[in-house]
């Protein structure tokens, strides 16, 4: 056995997964119990991805060199216009061109 899977990894790998799968069917279950959404709930779980988004992109942003910089720019405006996979590939070229120009 290697060091890295351990019997307490082993154990709070399967803890976490558990966790992680209580939380989302009881979130489900919860709403479908629901006969009437209250309009705050809705607007609520509407504004879920877009704060999701944000925590993941903000610190990447603010504390990521100039190349995360442009690249964060160049998929944002290219996905102003354009769908999902332009932009991913706007942002990666920009941030291949950056490191390889930049430094």
């Amino acid at each position: 056995m290697t060091t890295l899977l351990t019997p307490y990894m082993t154990l709070l790998i399967a803890a976490a997964a558990a966790a992680t799968f209580a939380t989302r069917i009881g979130g489900y279950i919860l709403v479908k119990r629901l006969k009437h959404m209250p309009p705050r709930l809705e607007a609520a779980l509407n504004a879920v991805p877009a704060a999701v988004l944000t925590t993941l992109v903000a610190p990447a942003f603010f504390y990521g060199e100039i190349d995360v910089k442009v690249a964060m720019a160049a998929a944002f405006l290219i996905g102003l216009r354009f769908g999902a996979i332009p932009m991913l590939i706007g942002g990666w070229a920009a941030v291949m061109v950056m490191r390889q120009f930049v430094g």
